[in-house]
């Protein structure tokens, strides 16, 4: 029954004074505008695994924590320590403070960092959820910052983890950290413990020329000292060579690359003076916390700042119960398997049967169900996304169900031949993604228990960098937390699919700006976890069979054989709007501030290709290579011996498509299970043409990269790294794999030259 005489404060506002009087209607007012309230109500029943609704969820809380207006007393606070930061220690108090603001002086930069009561406890490290904001100067920047890290206690990332590890959102307070910049001329991190080995007795350096962000990003290659702590000797130097430092530059206050000489490339960071007094800070803040400790320093007109320190927690021997996420961790269950394919994506799930057997049955499928289908295509991803796991009849381990899958880390079959026959909906199935088997009935698989598991907190630091694949927007921030350099894949494909209009349909309309703003939006979702990284677009590759669910799709021709057809650049150039406008899509990327996105075309066959999509991307405001990155796809043999060609076109970098490459050079569908053991980048003809292509592209100074499957493949990684690959792009689940499997076989290379070496003395 509604309340006639009753009111509460949360139907009240200052507006009703007839109602409720001044009072009443004043603390309604004041009850409305609680911010706290909001939060809990926005958070209330969220689903996290929802990613779409998280990100809407974050960004809402966000903004309202930004909107509110910081009240003048604090802000006066603020602003008076400001002005004191950096007097000496015999200028102290706000008497002094306001005399020197009103003469004018000069602020200074600081870092604005966020310190939230849930990072770095003994327990459970949170680092990097909230927000760090560097080069901060004047009054109301350093105002806006501090507001924007108490906001940032509610990115999409921090409400995940602390839903993930059970941490009350309400009670998870912030702090936030204002400190005078260090214009470091040496800086680095270090561990008052060997992270890598988890040697107690040594203290391990790394250190860089410039300032600290460009060892803590893993943009340059530091030089790495380990210290013995009983002898306080170094036993160990590694001096790669830095060909870049970062440095503020003087007039904007931005940070700046400026590359080293020849000569400062080859001399040692640190002296070993300045190692000593670092491993002596080093122990005193071990002793002083009684604990290993994860530190950054900085060192300015030779005197050594500590500016972070946090615990090592990840050192303790412990005995944890894996999930049984990998092949080797899963015992065999009882029973024999009703179906076996291609294992697609790795984990174990299970759930009902639901049969798609097109994209217009996708709604059928509910959350947690297997989805069971003959092949997927961009269209069928909203209900991958909903999916405990995925079953196809068709396709290989490079098919569209088995990329995406990997990517969203869902469970997944390909390649059966025969699930939509077997099944059928509601039948209760386990998918043993890192097996190819499906069983029939839910099992339980058995779990083993790893015991003194140590995991290593640093970045392993290598020459060849590892990139991500990525397709969807939602997938970004999951990507990113893999600590990858940056994106060396992004399809635009995932994105055209979530507007549900085909390409040609915006053409036939004449809404091409509706199709750049789409593609604009979706990029800079994908992009903007990775701040300043390299994120490489691929245009359009749409092939003639993927897309015919989309709005406009069924105007698409039919080919007897769409996957060696009309596609990637030779489809955009014969409908050059279409390419403008994702090429003006970039444009607007570019002036949103995002000028790390670069561009490549896939499928190329000829140096007249690369001409004429030069001239298209001129026409929307962008120089190649000046103004954007410019790069072709290495996909086929042609582009593999015309590589020379290419190179003195001028391109920055070239990506090999090893999916596509693999089938052009054998002759193989990769889409054909029939034959897919057949289908293997191991080939030595593939590989043939893999390392001619790295080979000229490094006599051309082009950089070259990897996009394709092989990179997440560790038996075809170390055969890059031999032929001396820039940059690995991997599945986002196989970068901490294939970083460490590159390290181990940088060290090999390393360990052989310097024998060969002392063989030749």
């Amino acid at each position: 029954m509604a309340a006639k005489y009753v009111k509460w404060f949360k139907n009240i506002s200052k507006a009703d004074v007839g109602v409720a009087g001044g009072k009443g209607a004043n603390l309604g007012e004041m009850w409305s505008k609680d911010v706290n309230k909001k939060i809990e109500d926005k958070l209330k029943g969220l689903d996290i695994e929802d990613t779409d609704k998280l990100q809407a969820v974050a960004k809402e809380i966000q903004e309202l924590i930004i909107s509110q207006k910081m009240p003048a007393a604090m802000q006066e606070e603020i602003i008076a320590a400001y002005s004191m930061l950096d007097m000496s220690d015999d200028l102290k108090g706000v008497k002094v403070a306001e005399e020197l603001i009103k003469v004018g002086r000069d602020p200074i930069f600081v870092a604005v960092r966020s310190s939230a009561t849930a990072e770095d406890l003994p327990e459970a490290s949170f680092a990097g959820q909230q927000a760090t904001f560097l080069n901060v100067k004047g009054n109301q920047s350093l105002v806006q910052a501090v507001q924007a890290c108490w906001a940032s206690l509610f990115t999409a990332r921090a409400i995940y983890y602390r839903e993930r590890n059970n941490f009350p959102h309400m009670k998870v307070a912030i702090a936030v950290v204002v400190q005078k910049m260090v214009n470091s001329e040496k800086s680095g991190v270090m561990f008052s413990v060997n992270p890598a080995t988890n040697n107690e007795n040594q203290i391990v350096i790394e250190s860089a020329f410039g300032l600290g962000e460009a060892v803590v990003s893993g943009a340059v290659n530091p030089n790495t000292y380990i210290i013995d702590k009983k002898t306080k000797q170094i036993v160990e130097k590694d001096i790669p060579g830095q060909d870049y430092k970062i440095v503020r530059d003087p007039n904007t206050g931005k940070n700046i690359k400026v590359d080293l000489t020849e000569e400062q490339k080859k001399i040692q960071v640190l002296n070993d003076s300045e190692i000593s007094v670092l491993s002596q800070l080093a122990l005193k803040v071990e002793q002083h916390y009684t604990a290993p400790q994860d530190m950054e320093w900085a060192i300015e007109r030779n005197k050594a700042y500590l500016v972070q320190t946090r615990p090592v927690t990840t050192l303790k021997k412990i005995k944890e119960e894996v999930k049984p996420e990998t092949k080797e961790e899963i015992a065999a269950p009882t029973g024999e398997p009703i179906l076996k394919g291609l294992a697609a994506s790795p984990g174990v799930g299970h759930g009902k049967v639901r049969i798609l057997k097109s994209v217009e049955d996708i709604d059928q499928l509910q959350k947690g169900e297997v989805l069971v289908t003959k092949m997927t295509n961009p269209d069928f991803v909203p209900a991958m996304q909903r999916s405990a796991a995925i079953i196809t009849d068709e396709g290989g381990i490079t098919c569209h169900a088995a990329i995406v899958s990997r990517e969203m880390g869902v469970p997944s079959v390909v390649g059966t031949r025969e699930a939509t026959q077997k099944l059928k909906d509601g039948d209760e199935v386990t998918v043993d993604g890192s097996a190819g088997l499906v069983y029939l009935g839910k099992i339980e698989l058995a779990k083993k228990e790893k015991e003194e598991v140590a995991v290593v907190p640093q970045k392993l630091v290598t020459a060849t960098e590892v990139y991500v694949i990525m397709d969807l927007p939602q997938f970004a921030e999951r990507a990113a937390a893999t600590g990858a350099e940056g994106i060396g894949l992004l399809r635009l494909e995932g994105i055209i699919a979530s507007g549900r209009i085909h390409p040609v349909k915006y053409l036939k309309d004449g809404k091409l700006q509706d199709y750049t703003n789409l593609l604009a939006d979706g990029i800079t979702k994908i992009a903007t976890p990775f701040k300043e990284k390299i994120v490489w677009v691929r245009t359009s590759d749409i092939r003639t069979d993927e897309f015919r669910g989309l709005e406009g799709g069924d105007l698409e021709p039919k080919e007897p054989n769409p996957m060696l057809g009309w596609h990637g650049i030779r489809r955009s150039l014969s409908q050059p709007e279409l390419l403008k406008a994702e090429f003006g899509a970039l444009k607007k990327v570019h002036d949103a501030g995002l000028k790390k996105v670069g561009v490549m075309i896939p499928f190329v066959i000829s140096v007249d290709e690369v001409r004429k999509a030069k001239e298209i991307c001129r026409q929307v405001g962008l120089e190649p290579r000046k103004d954007i990155e410019f790069g072709v796809m290495i996909e086929t043999p042609a582009s593999v011996w015309i590589i020379e060609d290419l190179c003195k076109e001028g391109i920055d970098f070239i990506s090999l498509g090893t999916n596509d490459l693999t089938q052009t050079t054998l002759g193989i569908d990769r889409n054909n299970e029939l034959i897919a053991e057949l289908y293997s980048w191991n080939h030595p003809a593939v590989k043939a043409a893999v390392g001619h292509a790295i080979k000229v592209c490094k006599e051309h100074k082009v950089h070259t990269s990897i996009c394709g499957q092989a990179g997440s493949d560790p038996e075809f990684v170390p055969f890059l790294i031999e032929v001396g690959i820039d940059s690995v792009s991997a599945n986002p689940d196989a970068v901490a794999e294939i970083s460490k499997l590159i390290y181990e076989e940088e060290k090999k290379l390393l360990l052989e030259a310097a024998r060969e070496k002392i063989e030749e003395e």
